[in-house]
């Protein structure tokens, strides 16, 4: 199978190493192809049959998945060949092709709906991303990710969040120190849990916080830590923690933020606004797959 080797994007995206999304592909399409593989293909369609079918976007947003597309079409049939038109991260018009696939119309058959569902789904993410970023546009403030995603998939999806023009928070709990609500309760304060993260921590881990009070945050401030996340804060308290922390750490606001409020907080001058449900909830970019 060959790719385009002139990768149309509007941004600079690089993509996810080959050996980070083949088990995901692969896993699939077994999923797909159970005990007997695809029964309806097999005996409906010839076997020497070729075919053309193009990717086809049903609305308006932001590509993501084009490379496990391919790849779905690739462990199917190597012979298939898949063209891309529009890359990762291009914004798309209702019924603007993405990309094509041709060759055996077996593989493309077979491979159709986990290609489409890993297109569909990333592009969904990375659409309900860039309409959150351009709500905000014009302020400092970048639109971020969280770990709420859908278990084994946190790479592609945090991917489709850098497609369509945010940032990713931590991949993982190993990546950074983020002292939440329940960790604070537990160790008995702000001070003893940032105490405790200082002491325990290597140099070059960063340290991040949650607050829920502007009492809470000066304790932060007094004993010191990298980043602070203001959790579920109104706009004049939001406002009034920035002015607090006066550039001293990054500033990160959470709490049901979506295209509507986000500006409003992106105004109060926080560094970062973390959204959860672009990742568990985004609804999927409608994409089709025509003969």
């Amino acid at each position: 199978m060959t790719m385009n080797s002139a990768r149309p994007m509007v941004r600079d995206l690089p993509p996810l190493h080959p050996l980070l999304i083949e088990p995901l592909v692969r896993a699939a399409l077994v999923e797909d192809l159970g005990r007997a593989g695809d029964i309806t293909t097999d005996a409906v369609v010839p076997a020497d049959a070729e075919a053309e079918a193009r990717f086809v976007a049903r609305q308006g947003g932001v590509v993501a998945g084009l490379d496990l597309a391919a790849l779905a079409f690739r462990l199917v049939d190597p012979r298939l060949d898949f063209r891309v038109l529009k890359g990762d991260g291009s914004t798309v018009e209702p019924g603007r092709m993405v990309a094509i696939v041709t060759g055996p119309a077996r593989g493309i058959l077979t491979a159709e709906r986990t290609a489409l569902n890993f297109l569909s789904r990333l592009s969904g993410i990375a659409s309900a991303t860039a309409a959150v970023s351009a709500a905000i546009a014009g302020h400092k403030a970048r639109i971020v990710c969280t770990r709420k995603t859908t278990p084994g998939h946190r790479a592609i999806e945090k991917y489709a969040v850098r497609a369509g023009g945010g940032a990713n928070h931590r991949f993982g709990l190993d990546d950074a120190v983020l002292i939440k609500d329940n960790h604070i309760a537990i160790a008995g304060g702000v001070r003893p849990a940032l105490e405790r993260a200082r002491a325990s921590i290597g140099h070059l881990v960063k340290i991040e916080i949650e607050v829920d009070t502007l009492r809470q945050l000066e304790e932060v401030l007094a004993v010191g830590a990298d980043a602070v996340l203001l959790d579920n804060m109104d706009i004049a308290t939001l406002a009034e923690a920035v002015e607090m922390v006066a550039g001293r750490m990054i500033t990160e606001a959470s709490g049901r933020v979506d295209a509507k409020s986000a500006p409003a907080i992106a105004g109060t001058g926080v560094d970062l606004i973390s959204v959860g449900w672009l990742t568990h909830s985004a609804p999927i970019l409608d994409i089709g797959l025509d003969f």
